[in-house]
């Protein structure tokens, strides 16, 4: 394969990988200029990614930090997607639910039938 032959544009790249669910969404990160390429903001979808290239995006809640590792040839299954690149991305732990405060809010049927008993109980 020729040294030229041996690069794609960043939104096909994208979705490729399976990093977006379709193309237009993955140059719409690109144009707004959500993505970087070696550390560098590109804003134009037609920019080109060879291997070796860092990317670092958003995707939903977290940064994502990966390393190309191969153009593909296709949108293929996700097994397939994930041999095209290394991810760097740091583990996170989950971020717990938000806490329920007790007390709050209107009661349940439970909780209405429990205070009518304690209400009798203190009338009698």
């Amino acid at each position: 394969m020729e040294e030229g032959a041996a690069k794609i544009r960043i939104d096909k790249w994208l979705w490729h990988a399976r990093f977006f669910k379709t193309r237009s969404l993955a140059a719409k990160q690109v144009s707004a200029g959500h993505v970087r390429l070696n550390a560098d903001k590109i804003s134009k979808p037609a920019q080109n990614v060879t291997p070796g290239d860092v990317l670092t995006f958003p995707q939903g809640r977290q940064i994502r930090v990966v390393r190309v590792e191969a153009i593909g040839e296709r949108r293929g299954p996700a097994p397939e997607a994930q041999t095209l690149y290394f991810d760097m991305t740091e583990k996170q732990e989950s971020v717990p639910a938000n806490p329920r405060f007790e007390g709050k809010g209107r009661p349940n049927k439970k909780s209405r039938r429990a205070l009518d008993l304690t209400r009798r109980g203190d009338i009698h």
